[in-house]
Order: C-alpha cells, then structure tokens, then sequence
C-alpha cells in the first residue's frame, strides 16, 4: 500500500506503470483512508484512471493521451494539462475537467456526470451522448455531438460544421458561431427555461462571465421514423 499522508496519495509515473496505477485506483482506497490521488508525470500516457468506482479526488499533474479517465464513476477527475481521443468516454457520474484542450470524441457515449473542458475541444465531441453534461469553454469542431441522443452541451466559443447531425433529444447551446448545422438539427427558440439551465451548468462548471447571445440547437425529429420514400431529400 502507497504511503497516504492526510487522505493523500501521491503516484509517480516516473517509476510506475499505467497497468500499476489503475490497480491501485481500483482498490479498496476508501479502506486505506485515501479520498485524493496525485499523479505525476503522466508525459502523454493513455488509459490513465479508467473505470474509477468510488469517491475520490484525481489530480493528473500534466498531459495525458487516450482514454483517460474513461467509464468513470462518482470520481471528481482533473487534467491539468491537454488529453488526446476519447476523455471520459462513457462516464456514468462524478465529474472529469480538463484545464487545457480536447482531443476528437471528447465523452463519446456519456451517460452521465459533468465534464469541463476548459480549453477548446477537437471533432465529434460528444458524440452518441446519453445523458452528460458538457461545458466547453472555448470552441467544438465539426461533427460535435453527432447522434447525441440526451444530455446537455454548452459550447461558449464556435461550433464547427455538422453540428447536431442526427441528434435525438440532446441539446445544445452555442454562445458564439456555427459554422453548419447537421441533418435533422435545428436552431430553436430559447425560453427562460434554457437561459437558467445555461447558468446553471456554467456555474456548476465554474465558469463566469460568459453572457452571450446564445443559440439553443435540437432535433427537428424528421428522422424518428425511416421514410423509404423520402429519397435524398434527409
């Protein structure tokens, strides 16, 4: 067992391997009195805290590549860095902040949680969402939150081409430019309902200041039931 100073862990990437890390994380810390978990010099490595069950506190103290901090639960994640593919990729709860920039399918398939991207995020960020939130406080690029069947997107910067296509009953607010909007999705009416929940999720994420005109995109559900008949015209 690592050495747990005031519910505190400290773990060297320097001298551990990922496989080490993750089997640690996956113990019984709750047991041992650890609530918070350093990491340093992660130096890009991927799978870092993946499938995380239990409440605690992750501090990733640098870059980190693929995967991290995928399937998490109850876990409160923080990057302080960038992250390649996939940060949070099915989270179920708890919540992952990114303090740099996101690479492509930034929480594909969520189902739940809050993740913050406190940087820009790349292509298809949350892409297949089921249920997160997201807040992004710079900009998405194309094909973000394709598919997305529900959940929350706030993107404070611009949107890149596509945005929405084949969405379901997610939505998503804009504060800046849309460059596209994808197959079925369309810019919608913002009603007091929405402006609160934008506040809300910027509050819970810690961001301020961020009063802008913003557009709130969703389904137009045209493509709920399959047309044959309807040609190109999808």
């Amino acid at each position: 067992m690592e050495r747990v100073i005031d519910g505190s862990v400290t773990l060297d990437l320097a001298v551990k391997t990922v496989r080490e890390l993750n089997q640690f994380l996956h113990g019984d810390l709750a047991a041992a009195g650890v609530r918070r978990v350093q990491i340093e010099h992660p130096n890009g490595r991927h799978s870092l805290a993946v499938g995380l069950d239990a409440e605690l506190q992750v501090d990733i103290l640098g870059h980190a590549g693929y995967f991290v901090a995928g399937m998490n639960k109850c876990a409160d994640v923080t990057v302080h860095g960038n992250v390649g593919w996939s940060v949070a990729e099915n989270i179920m709860s708890g919540t992952v902040r990114i303090k740099g920039d996101a690479s492509e399918c930034a929480v594909a398939s969520g189902h739940g949680g809050l993740v913050v991207i406190e940087g820009n995020a790349s292509a298809r960020c949350g892409i297949s969402l089921k249920g997160s939130d997201i807040v992004v406080a710079g900009n998405v690029g194309h094909a973000s939150a394709f598919m997305a069947q529900a959940g929350r997107m706030v993107v404070c910067g611009n949107a890149g081409g596509g945005l929405g296509d084949s969405l379901y009953e997610a939505v998503i607010y804009v504060g800046g430019e849309i460059a596209s909007l994808g197959a079925d999705a369309e810019q919608q009416v913002m009603t007091p309902e929405d402006f609160e929940t934008v506040e809300t999720l910027l509050q819970r994420a810690g961001l301020h200041g961020h009063h802008k005109r913003w557009k709130r995109v969703g389904s137009a559900r045209t493509l709920y039931h399959w047309n044959a008949d309807a040609g190109h015209s999808y």
